[in-house]
């Protein structure tokens, strides 16, 4: 039978507590680190980069909670400390502004807890929803969860911004508490009697080392395929992250206010892309999830080639409509991909699902490191030899390379005419 549509929508709102928690520390902490405190953008881009990399304990989370049969267990451990590292993080901008060094040292040690509970709780929420969930409605179950992210993240941002002014150290404080006690009581509603009513959504692998776990699932030819995609496709998802803003602002000077409009165009884009994965494939039946993935990365590909040429010609009045359809295939691509690992990991799990998905998910937290970084580093450095234009274009089309890639990867995930014994039930049947 599987998860009822309302147990899914729970499980949704505990994806949505999980967003609420990391935008504070990948959005609010860092603009006042740099503005509020004076300090270099480096600094928090590196918190972020290490919180992602604490994240490569994803598999160990995911084996964890396949070997001892309680995922709830390990999303609420994880809530728990995640909205404990956003509290400190919080606590380390007052202290920075007293005694810097102090200040870095609790906002490391914060990072550290927000990777950890990230990781243990969003690992854990996706293997729940991989045992679980039925194959018809994995596409749709994907969807609803992402969407319901996004949802928790705009809201957060708009409300804490809202709160926040006039700034001091206390009164952030005061909100990230506030913040993180709403998310941990909401998971802890959210996720009360799921596992109890719904017998495969525990975990129920033979006890074992998570170095064995790993193996097996990495001895799966289409697991293997699917870590190189997951990772190919997240580094070019992110090597535009963190340039699009300036590159509205150096190539077509747009101001901070427009250029904060262009970035909310192409969040609307991606609710919009995934939305209509979700209708389309679960309520229409229109394509598998295979089809969504490789039409939203080769969708992204050519707006990416788009505004690159848009900034080769100076045609900035198409800059937020080309940014919309970016968002609107990495939409797509993002919530189908997501429905195919579900798929994936169920199918092919065995009891197995946490492990799986902690391998995709370390591979995900990795790439979203790399792509960031690099994307941004690689843009300084062209830009000491080239016009602006062109070094920003140069990423954007190294990006749309890349998606190509992830493209002819995700239509070899799934054989063409898959036999009943060993198809991947990823198509919305």
């Amino acid at each position: 039978m599987g998860l009822s549509w309302f147990a899914i929508l729970r499980l949704g709102l505990v994806q949505a507590a999980i967003g609420a928690v990391v935008v504070l520390t990948t959005s609010t902490f860092n603009r006042l680190m740099v503005v509020e405190l004076g300090l270099p953008a480096a600094l928090p881009a590196l918190l972020v980069a290490f919180h992602y990399a604490v994240q490569i304990s994803r598999p160990a989370w995911g084996h964890r909670s396949d070997r001892d049969g309680a995922r709830t267990r390990y999303i609420l451990a994880g809530m728990a400390a995640l909205a404990a590292g956003a509290v400190l993080a919080a606590a380390a901008i007052g202290l920075g502004r007293h005694a810097l060094t102090a200040g870095i040292a609790l906002s490391v040690l914060a990072y550290a807890l927000i990777g950890l509970g990230a990781g243990a709780a969003g690992t854990s929420l996706l293997a729940l929803l991989a045992a679980a969930t039925a194959p018809r409605r994995r596409a749709a179950a994907a969807s609803l969860t992402w969407l319901m992210m996004i949802l928790g993240i705009a809201g957060t941002a708009a409300t804490v911004g809202h709160l926040l002014d006039p700034f001091s150290p206390a009164r952030l404080l005061r909100i990230a508490g506030a913040v993180g006690l709403i998310a941990l009581a909401v998971t802890v509603i959210a996720t009360a009697g799921i596992e109890r009513g719904c017998p495969s959504a525990a975990g129920r692998a033979p006890r074992g080392r998570l170095r064995e776990a790993l193996a097996e699932a990495w001895a799966d030819p289409r697991a293997r395929r699917f870590t190189l995609f997951v990772f190919l496709s997240m580094v070019a998802y992110f090597l535009q992250d963190m340039i699009m803003e300036p590159f509205a602002g150096l190539v077509f000077g747009y101001t901070p206010g427009q250029s904060t409009s262009l970035a909310g165009a192409q969040h609307g884009g991606v609710f919009l892309g995934m939305l209509t994965v979700g209708v389309a494939s679960t309520g229409l039946g229109l394509g598998s999830m295979r089809s969504w993935v490789a039409a939203g990365c080769l969708g992204s590909a050519a707006a990416l080639g788009a505004i690159a040429a848009l900034g080769l010609s100076g045609g900035g009045g198409l800059l937020g409509p080309a940014a919309m359809a970016l968002g609107l295939f990495n939409g797509m691509f993002a919530v189908a991909a997501i429905g195919a690992m579900m798929a994936l990991a169920g199918e092919g799990g065995g009891g197995r699902e946490g492990t799986r998905m902690g391998l995709w998910g370390a591979a995900q937290a990795i790439a979203a490191g790399v792509g960031g970084v690099t994307g941004a580093t690689a843009a300084d450095i062209l830009r000491l030899w080239w016009p602006a234009p062109s070094a920003f274009a140069a990423v954007f089309l190294a990006e749309a390379a890349l998606f190509v890639l992830a493209a002819g990867l995700a239509l070899h995930l799934v054989e063409a005419r898959p036999s009943a014994r060993t198809a991947l039930p990823i198509a919305g049947e």
